[in-house]
């Protein structure tokens, strides 16, 4: 049965858009800047949603200093070689934006990536008129995803969070919608399975943009 959320939160990359292969072809970039091999390039798809600190320091075990130095590698490739904008919208979002706005929806941008890429995706493919707040990390007091929805929600002057309805492709996602006490959408379009989002505790799972609007009441 839909319920009347009021407040929806987006995650960008792989859930509005596919930047995988930007992405992917950057972490490439700098795995082998790195002096390392990048022997089976689908491992790297691992790295679709999670902050950079993360992949390079937490799942590839690289020092601080090192991380510090692929992250560099990294917005070369990401920013001065084109890297962001190898990139699309996924079919129906911008059907499915154009409902919720018509019926009065809150949009909120909930994202992990930098201000710079997320600047250049929402200006590039014309979203950010969709959206009244965009959250993400500022390195300070916002830090992961976790901060970065309870910044959403305190910006935007949320007071009951059975209003609040979190929308993204990974388990970082879900588990942080979880731990600040909001519902939460997993989408099987980006790139987290379904098991992922199971296991992460997603109030509910769907395989096409079209299916929020069963979950959202209108």
């Amino acid at each position: 049965m839909a319920k009347n959320y009021s407040v929806l939160l987006f995650d960008l990359d792989g859930t509005l858009t596919d930047s995988g292969p930007g992405i992917i072809n950057s972490f490439e970039y700098a795995i082998r800047k790195m002096g390392n091999d990048v022997p089976d390039k689908s491992q790297l798809r691992r790295f679709v949603g999670p902050p950079l600190e993360e992949s390079f320091g937490k799942i590839l075990g690289y020092s601080p200093e090192d991380t510090q130095k692929a992250i560099v590698y990294y917005r070369e490739a990401y920013f001065e070689q084109g890297g962001v904008l190898e990139n699309e919208v996924y079919p129906g979002i911008i059907e499915l934006l154009d409902a919720l706005k018509d019926h009065g929806k809150r949009l909120v941008i909930a994202t992990s990536k930098s201000v710079k890429g997320t600047d250049i995706v929402l200006d590039h493919f014309d979203l950010r008129k969709y959206f009244e707040f965009v959250a993400r990390p500022n390195g300070e007091d916002v830090i992961t995803k976790t901060d970065v929805i309870d910044h959403a929600l305190e910006q935007c002057g949320v007071t009951d969070k059975a209003n609040a309805l979190m929308i993204g492709d990974r388990h970082y996602d879900i588990s942080a919608a979880k731990t600040v006490g909001i519902d939460s959408v997993g989408v099987l379009w980006g790139y987290g399975s379904r098991e992922e989002l199971e296991t992460a505790g997603a109030t509910y799972i769907v395989e096409k943009a079209e299916e929020v609007l069963s979950i959202v009441e209108l």
